[in-house]
This record gives C-alpha cells, structure tokens and sequence, in this order.
C-alpha cells in the first residue's frame, strides 16, 4: 500500500511539472481583448478591419510573442498587445526606408510604448533586410506592407528577403499572417508601386518557397466589386480594396 504521504508527493509533483507532459497555450479570449478599455480608441474600426476576428484567425495563444512588422499607427499593435497579456510581448519594426517615410507614425508608436497599458510593446527602426526580436516570435504579422518591399523607396528588395527574415524570426510552428491589397489575378509584382496592390498568387508563391507552409486564406476583407485596376487611395475604393489575408507556418 502506497503512504498517504507518498502519493500526495506523487500530486504534486503532477502540478508543478504536469507529469511529463507540456501544458498547452492558452488561446486569447478574443471576446475580452475586443473590450478592452485600453483599445476604446480602435473599437470603432473593427467593424470595418474585422480586428477581432482576424486575431482569432491567427491562433495567438497568451503569453504569445508578436512582431508586428510595419505597424503604422498602431491598431494591430494594440490588439496584440492585450490579447497575450503582461506575459506576452509585441515588438514592432520598423524598416528604416519606411520609418524615413512615417516619421509621425513612428514617434507616436513610441510613445503608446511608453504608456502603462501597453507596457509589453517595444518599437525598433532597422535595415529593410532584417527582422529580428530578442526572442523568437509565435506571430509575424504585416498589413497592407507586403507590397511595399519591391518598390523603389525600400531599395527594391527581393520579397524574399522579407520571407527568409520571417522564416528566421519565428519559432518552429510559429505563423506568418498576411494582409494586403489584391491586384489582378496573373499581374505578379507589376502594380506594388503603382496601384500599391499585388497579386495573391505570387505571394503564396513566394512565401512558400522560402520554407513556409501555406495553412489557409480568410475571406474576412474580400470586396468582389473592387475590379483591381483603381490605386488603393483613390476616393472610390480608399478604405474598401479587396484584400487577402494568408496564413503561413514555419514546420516543425
């Protein structure tokens, strides 16, 4: 007969070191993140950026790593931020040819930082070419940017470039999340510094090729009366583009 003493040992040892097996992330309460008072100034855009919806998309877990990749004024930041909580971190980068670009943008994300709400975000300015925190990320996330890398101000790059840092900056398992404005279908990279739209197929083709596996699309910001050919800020479709979110995983 086993002592008392011995199997209450025996239960402890199965809380503080879960009997050999991992416990598992925790998924962010989307529902509670949504009304957070800290984020009261972005809930009137969800409506139209489906913010909520697209972080449960993700499958950010709390306590999650996020490095939020161009993060212009902020709103996914903020997000993020209260969806992984005090335990969680955000780190938002910024391509130096870009941060030249939105000087305004920049020091604004620098001081939501600096804020006690948002105590778990930090805002960085690096080369175009590099995408690294201090930790390795669950989430790579960019929105609305992806287009940008091969236009003339960010010197060009081969998108490839920013799929390879991505791959790199994310733990094995960890998730590539893409939004961006869709161009015509067969246009490839043609229209990123024109219309500032591109083609959804080359940016599956490109992020899997750089190791990714592609996961699955999200319909959430299709507009099937967006014809692709109107620059995203003309007055007619500003605000109502066709865009396509993809979600990539880097194995293991």
């Amino acid at each position: 007969m086993i002592a008392r003493s011995t199997i209450a040992l025996l239960l402890a040892g199965c809380v503080i070191g879960g009997c050999g097996q991992a416990i598992p992330p925790k998924p962010v309460d989307v529902a509670a993140t949504a009304a957070d008072p800290a984020r009261a100034q972005d809930v009137g855009q969800d409506a139209r950026r489906h913010g909520p919806e697209i972080l449960a998309f993700s499958g950010l877990s709390k306590g999650g790593v996020v490095i939020d990749l161009i993060p212009g004024g902020g709103y996914w930041t903020r997000l993020f931020a209260r969806a992984v909580g005090p335990k969680g971190h955000v780190y938002g980068i910024w391509p130096k040819p870009y941060a030249l670009e939105a000087r305004g943008d920049v020091v604004a994300y620098g001081k939501l930082a600096a804020t006690p709400a948002f105590g778990n975000v930090s805002g960085s300015i690096k080369s175009a070419t590099e995408i690294t925190a201090p930790v390795k990320a669950d989430l790579v996330f960019t929105s609305q940017n992806y287009h940008d890398y091969p236009d003339k101000f960010m010197g060009s790059l081969d998108p490839a470039v920013l799929n390879k840092g991505a791959l790199a900056a994310l733990k094995p398992g960890g998730i590539f999340l893409i939004i961006d404005h869709a161009a015509a279908a067969g246009s490839g990279m043609r229209d990123t510094d024109t219309l500032h739209r591109i083609d959804p197929a080359i940016v599956k083709r490109q992020v899997t090729a750089a190791g990714f596996e592609f996961v699955g699309e999200s319909k959430l910001l299709a507009n099937p009366a967006d014809d692709h050919h109107l620059p995203v800020f003309d007055k007619t479709i500003r605000g109502k583009t066709d865009q396509f979110i993809y979600k990539f995983r880097r194995p293991g």
